[in-house]
């Protein structure tokens, strides 16, 4: 199955251009982010992987798992680029991590890398409760992911659904006794389908009208991809 880009998912009207844009430069900033959906195949590893795509061709991508040895690897490497953990979970699924792992991949991120990671959740609470309350990482630790991805998937099957849709997009400040302070970016206005912006990042080049830049070559790159 070929791997979808963040055009192609704007394409499909999985999300908009400009939370594609938001995507990307987060990606191009090296800054960690979660996606979260409640079904399995709602996209949660496509969006996730077609937003490392964008990562800068000089940033080390290491996946890990469940294995001890991954981390203490971590210890004599440079600090630099993500770190990809699939899920957090406590599923029996490889690459799956589940409290102290997930402690110390986040207390990892104090060295400078970003993380990208996913977890289930049905909102921006439930998935910060599941790391700091499920999982006992710390305000300070769980304040380094930047930007928080929910996904929707829609049809009455959720093994076979008919869309998927990225229906927000958070702004994560701080996070204080275990709750996120947010600012949602971006959202899915359910009656219209319409995907609407709410605010701007605070990103570098966003200012400048990079992100109105990015939106729109995107943008013409999705309806190349439908053209196609």
């Amino acid at each position: 199955m070929a791997v979808l880009n963040l055009p192609a998912l704007v394409a499909n009207e999985t999300m908009s251009a400009e939370m594609a844009a938001t995507l990307q430069l987060t990606a191009e900033l090296q800054r960690s982010f979660l996606v979260v959906a409640i079904p399995r195949w709602a996209g949660k590893s496509t969006v996730a992987a077609a937003t490392l795509a964008c990562a800068p061709a000089s940033a080390p991508v290491r996946v890990l798992t469940e294995h001890p040895g991954d981390l203490d690897a971590l210890s004599g490497s440079a600090a630099e680029g993500y770190l990809v953990v699939p899920e957090v979970s406590e599923g029996p699924v490889p690459g799956y991590i589940w409290g102290d792992p997930v402690r110390r991949v986040f207390a990892t991120l104090d060295r400078g890398y970003a993380l990208a990671t996913a977890l289930h959740a049905p909102g921006l609470d439930e998935a910060f409760g599941v790391l700091c309350d499920g999982n006992g990482v710390p305000d300070e630790h769980a304040s380094h992911i930047d930007l928080m991805v929910y996904l929707r998937s829609l049809g009455d099957d959720w093994r076979a659904p008919t869309r998927r849709v990225l229906a927000e997009m958070h702004e994560i400040e701080a996070v204080i006794d275990g709750r996120p302070r947010a600012r949602l970016l971006h959202r899915w206005d359910e009656d219209a389908d319409r995907f609407e912006q709410l605010a701007e990042p605070s990103l570098p080049a966003v200012a400048a009208g990079g992100l109105e830049e990015r939106a729109a070559f995107i943008r013409r790159a999705a309806d190349a991809h439908s053209a196609g």
